[in-house]
């Protein structure tokens, strides 16, 4: 079943078949989204549908852990409340969770820069937790830098850079892959940190969504949001809020910050060009973040 076919009518449908108290509920699609499509339900769920993803497990992860890290998370993320099966109608894994309010970063400014790195310092003090032996172990991100540099150069020769730019990060990059591995215990780490991911309300973080690639080990690939996410000029502040990152995860953390950041100037390059999965207003979000790596700032 492609994406086109996911509408309205099939999420009503679905919850009639499945959850019929929930079907009589106002459904709004939520715009973006590739693996899952999201469906507003109601003021306070929303519908979460398998789409491109090629497995359940990302539904299958927020299912077994999001209810167990939320009450302890300082700000709201999204915790499943009903689980939806496959079906004939619908041949696919798909979830009804909590709504969390505001806009993505990626439509909606920072404004309150100090106040969104206390936040976020915050936020990720808490999650950086000591995760239990079952916890999920990452397969494609994770690992130390030295090990994701194919990853890496594929995206800075893929996106259109100045060439003192482009060595620029790959000095960055170096740094990151010299330096000393997390020795630490393996810790919850979100994973997936973008723009697209957390949520802003009165100008400040307020939430943050979209678990599907929670693992546990090296908290450095949450820690790149300093750059990713913050405004010019607060990494500093989080830094210090956060209190547990030693020079060698900073290292690591500021070169995953430069490989995000190629990556969102990539999907902002493919959205462009009208390719599928392409976001064309990533492209400023994405070379403002790796400014931001570059300055250190």
């Amino acid at each position: 079943m492609t994406a086109t076919e996911i509408t309205a009518d099939l999420v009503r449908n679905l919850l009639r078949e499945q959850h019929p108290d929930l079907a009589d509920l106002a459904i709004r699609e939520v715009a973006g989204g590739w693996g899952n499509q999201m469906w507003r339900l109601g003021d306070e769920l929303s519908v979460r549908m398998q789409r491109m993803d090629p497995t359940p497990e990302m539904q299958f992860k927020e299912r077994r852990w999001l209810p167990v890290l939320a009450p302890r998370l300082p700000l709201p993320v999204p915790t499943p409340v009903r689980f939806g099966e496959p079906s004939e109608r619908f041949p696919k894994h798909w979830t009804v969770m909590t709504w969390v309010p505001g806009e993505p970063l990626d439509h909606a400014p920072i404004s309150r820069g100090d106040h969104a790195a206390d936040t976020l310092a915050g936020f990720l003090r808490a999650l950086h937790v000591e995760a239990p032996a079952d916890a999920p172990i990452a397969a494609d991100r994770g690992a130390h830098p030295k090990n994701c540099t194919d990853g890496f150069e594929n995206f800075l020769q893929a996106v259109a850079l100045d060439r003192d730019i482009a060595a620029d990060a790959r000095a960055v990059w170096d740094e990151a892959v010299a330096a000393q591995a997390w020795d630490g215990p393996r810790v919850w780490v979100h994973g997936d940190l973008h723009p697209a991911n957390v949520v802003v309300s009165d100008g400040t973080l307020s939430g943050i969504v979209d678990f599907g690639d929670m693992f546990a080990g090296d908290p450095a690939w949450d820690l790149a949001a300093a750059w990713v996410l913050l405004p010019a000029g607060t990494a500093s502040r989080f830094l210090d809020m956060y209190a547990r990152a030693d020079e060698a995860a900073i290292k690591r953390a500021r070169g995953l910050a430069a490989m995000k950041s190629l990556f969102l100037i990539l999907m902002g390059q493919n959205g462009d060009r009208g390719l599928p999965g392409g976001k064309p207003h990533w492209g400023p979000v994405g070379r403002a973040a790796l400014d931001r790596v570059l300055k250190g700032v």
